[in-house]
């Protein structure tokens, strides 16, 4: 059974610059206090006891820890120590900024017990880094990731398509520089326009226009399968719907969706079923999809979208998609009269730089 992860949202603290796409506590629905010993002690007994497993993860979030002051710092994780040592906290894992990382820093998170860090990331390439207000560029990424490497802490990394002087194309090399560093999973966040932001200003401005909802889709999907190839999870795309995201006015463009993975999923398995159908379908055509019980909604699509999609742009009629368990959850089988055909997303489905763009 996964470890259950007790969460603290420090959101904001620590960070140098205000990036053109954040407001933490609207998108983490936290306002970034910095908790007191207690108030963790607390949480995790709570964790404990309603998770009824021996052991928890501790995750501070949002912000940029190792910017904090050393002795805020101290006072998040020296309270920890005892119950690392007893085994009731496995590990602790934390956010922060990539020029925010040396070999001191790292050598000290590691004699408290933390074994996981995400780089919050967002492009590789600088011209872009810098329209964002990032403060760095992509060679302090690299930096950031020898130094974690080197002491053997697993590194995740954020990466957020979209944003203003962002393409496709230099999303997708943003996404294959890292993939070449070896992170051990990546987060998607395509940019949205939050209210409050440097990006609602160049956007009432007129100066911004950010990703529409298909085009992210399309984006996204070439990115995530660009990863499942080279064997890194994408754990999280697109952002948590908290109930402050979710409200009126809080995001005023781009493409949020509050099952945005679910999109993007489906569109691959839309276009596995499509390239098993190898460009034969005709009019009048039935089929059924076998695939792991837990993509039968991916291949059936939001609101039956992938089989009204069939139908109406191939003429196919999808008369029922049936989970079968000893399907991976990447390979689907369509089942049409007189002959099956199966496939994955691996050995069945490539993409081009060109298919990412769209709109």
């Amino acid at each position: 059974m996964k470890t259950p992860i007790v969460p603290f949202f420090i959101s904001h603290r620590g960070c140098p610059h205000r990036c053109v796409f954040c407001d933490q506590g609207k998108i983490s629905g936290a306002n970034g206090a910095i908790p007191s010993a207690d108030q963790m002690l607390d949480r995790i007994r709570e964790y404990r006891r309603t998770s009824g497993l021996p052991a928890v993860e501790v995750a501070f979030f949002g912000g940029s820890f190792t910017s904090l002051p050393h002795s805020t710092q101290e006072s998040l994780l020296v309270p920890l120590q005892p119950l690392l040592a007893s085994g009731e906290v496995s590990s602790v894992r934390l956010s922060t900024r990539p020029d925010s990382l040396d070999s001191s820093r790292v050598g000290f998170l590691c004699r408290m017990g933390v074994k996981t860090v995400e780089i919050g990331i967002q492009s590789m390439d600088d011209g872009v880094l810098s329209m964002a207000g990032r403060g760095h560029d992509a060679a302090a990424v690299e930096s950031a990731f020898a130094c974690l490497q080197e002491q053997a802490v697993s590194v995740g990394a954020q990466l957020m398509p979209g944003l203003p002087g962002d393409t496709a194309e230099k999303s997708l090399d943003s996404l294959s520089r890292v993939l070449d560093l070896g992170p051990a999973f990546i987060r998607i966040y395509p940019a949205l326009v939050i209210a409050g932001t440097g990006l609602a200003q160049l956007f009432a401005q007129g100066t911004y226009q950010p990703l529409s909802l298909g085009a992210a889709i399309s984006l996204c999907k070439v990115m995530l399968h660009r990863s499942l190839l080279r064997g890194t999870p994408v754990i999280r795309i697109g952002l948590q719907p908290t109930a402050d995201l979710q409200r009126p006015g809080t995001v005023l463009a781009g493409p949020w969706h509050p099952a945005f993975r679910q999109l993007v999923e489906a569109e691959l398995f839309y276009d596995l079923v499509s390239r098993l159908l190898g460009g034969q379908a005709s009019e009048g055509m039935y089929a059924t999809v076998v695939c792991n019980p837990s993509r039968v909604s991916d291949v059936v699509g939001q609101g039956r979208a992938n089989r009204v999609r069939f139908l109406r742009e191939q003429g196919v009629r999808i008369e029922g998609v049936r989970g079968d368990p000893a399907f991976s959850r990447h390979e689907v089988a369509v089942l049409l009269p007189g002959e099956t055909r199966r496939g994955d997303l691996f050995s069945n489905l490539k993409y081009s730089t060109k298919e990412a763009c769209h709109d």
